[in-house]
């Protein structure tokens, strides 16, 4: 949105750093799942998760989408402002050390400077990585902001609905992967690509760490050509930097979840993960 299509009092806001009556913004009691975004721009800043009651008269936040949200010394001198990184549209000031959530801190937002999306109206992307035993891959992709979901199953083979003790034979064409959900305004494919070849050894030929079998390797599932050219083109950053990539690019095919118990493994059982550890690469 351009800063035209704004109405006076929009304007005074978001272009002149005002500040909106307490208790008056239409966020201000608004409960309602989904992403809050910048009325200017359209850029993803808040979550509805992060949202709470602090009784100030202004929406509040205790966390911003990562990158979203850029702090400035507030003309005052006393205050730290908070802006959309995209635009630079005025939203509020930031408060820390209050003590109402356990990340300390307090986003005070204007509800003028902000326009509301749904849950029920958000979009969602699909990503599906093999990266050896998928427990690991599903335990740190979950962490990313963004991901709305992980799913462990197979994929890649011949075989219709094939079980966990099918597939470890070899013998399926299956492969252990992870279907990610996510939520394409916070994260992208590419960040979650580069994320996959981090946590795993994608050189590694015959599977994955101690893992060896075909049901292990390294591939990455595209579902179109965008995430295809995409994939290649991580893969290319890897190579010009003397990496060689063991890992496939397989056009996406019937996906069947693993068992119940395969599912959110190491949260269930509080173990943590034994062949995948991030390394920073790009």
């Amino acid at each position: 949105m351009s800063q035209t299509d704004l109405t006076p009092e929009e304007e005074r806001v978001i272009v002149h750093r005002g500040t909106e009556l307490p208790f008056t913004g239409k966020f201000v009691n608004h409960k309602e799942k989904g992403t809050y975004t910048c009325r200017r721009c359209g850029a993803s800043l808040y979550k509805s998760e992060s949202k709470f009651e602090s009784g100030c008269g202004w929406p509040s936040f205790d966390d911003e989408i990562p990158g979203a949200v850029t702090r400035k010394p507030d003309p005052d001198g006393h205050r730290v402002e908070i802006v959309c990184s995209s635009c630079d549209a005025h939203l509020g000031h930031v408060f820390v050390g209050e003590g109402f959530t356990a990340k300390n801190q307090r986003h005070c937002v204007n509800s003028i400077s902000m326009s509301f999306i749904p849950a029920t109206d958000e979009k969602t992307s699909s990503a599906i990585f093999a990266a050896g035993c998928f427990w690991g891959v599903e335990h740190l992709m979950k962490q990313v902001s963004g991901v709305k979901s992980t799913t462990v199953g197979y994929t890649g083979g011949e075989t219709q609905k094939p079980d966990y003790k099918a597939v470890c034979t070899g013998t399926t064409g299956h492969l252990e992967a992870v279907k990610i959900d996510f939520d394409p305004a916070v994260t992208s494919f590419e960040a979650l690509t580069k994320l996959f070849f981090e946590i795993h050894d994608f050189t590694q030929t015959d599977g994955q760490g101690p893992d060896i079998g075909t049901q292990y390797l390294s591939a990455i599932f595209y579902a179109d050509e965008s995430q295809k050219k995409q994939a290649e083109d991580v893969v290319k950053q890897l190579e010009s930097m003397g990496h060689k990539v063991a890992t496939r690019l397989i056009p996406a095919s019937a996906f069947w979840p693993a068992e119940d118990y395969h599912q959110d493994y190491y949260s269930k059982t509080g173990k943590a993960p034994y062949c995948h550890i991030r390394r920073r690469i790009f």
